[in-house]
Order: C-alpha cells, then sequence, then structure tokens
C-alpha cells in the first residue's frame, strides 16, 4: 500500500487518523502514511472498550512498532459501540489493511459537526505532500 494512498470515502486527521461514515456510527482507524512511518506494527493497545466515551483530540490508545510508540487520538466525540479486537492477537492487519481490517474503533458521533471538521481527502492528499519533504 503507498504511503499516499487516500481514500475519497473518509476524512483524516493532521494526525494521520481518518474517520469514515457508516449510517450512525463513525469508523477510525490510521492512514496508510501514518502506517509507513511507523514500519512494522509489533502492538496496538486500545484503552476503551464499548459503553466509554471518547474526546476529539485525546488519545484512545496507542500503536507499537519496531521504531516507535505512538498515541493514537480520536478525530472525532462520541460513545465508543465496537473496538477490533483482532487487532490485539494480530497487529499485523494495520500493516497489510489499514483502510479495511484494520480498524481500531466505532464510534457513535456525539456531534455531526467534528466529522465536517477533518480535512477531506484532497486536502489530506495536499498535506502528504509537504509531510513527505
Amino acid at each position: 500500500m503507498a504511503s499516499d494512498d487516500v481514500r475519497t470515502d473518509r476524512r483524516y486527521t493532521k494526525d494521520h487518523e481518518w474517520a469514515k461514515q457508516e449510517n450512525d456510527q463513525v469508523v477510525i482507524g490510521i492512514t496508510a502514511f501514518a502506517v509507513d512511518q511507523l514500519g512494522d506494527i509489533t502492538l496496538v493497545n486500545l484503552d476503551v472498550k464499548p459503553g466509554d466515551t471518547i474526546t476529539a483530540g485525546k488519545a484512545f490508545g496507542t500503536i507499537e512498532s519496531v521504531k516507535t510508540l505512538s498515541d493514537l487520538f480520536a478525530p472525532v466525540s462520541g460513545k465508543v459501540a465496537r473496538v477490533n479486537a483482532d487487532l490485539e492477537s494480530r497487529p499485523e492487519l494495520v500493516n497489510e489493511d489499514c483502510y479495511g481490517k484494520a480498524w481500531m474503533i466505532e464510534v457513535t458521533l456525539s456531534d455531526q459537526g467534528e466529522l465536517g471538521a477533518l480535512l477531506e481527502p484532497a486536502a489530506y492528499a495536499e498535506l502528504l505532500k509537504t509531510a513527505a519533504h
């Protein structure tokens, strides 16, 4: 997967998380650029469980790679509906399919405006052009 792979069906943060609305829920994960920067993922620690509330801009877990340990920041606020338990035993899914099987959490959005405030795909693609230099 190319680090400049930007999907048009979701919104993005400057911290390289993505948020994809699916009906009343928002699915959250990290981008191909983030995966490329991290390298081989060795651990995904999601510090939330269904029923917990997350706040936009606050950490909801950590991701560890052979290079570094990074916080995972919530792009939106809401109540956690589901957590991807597969990542606990198979963190390498993030390297294999960061936009699909390696989604991290799903939340019920508390403020629709937060999703609209995230970067549109074209704006995120422009951000990547500057980040790559």
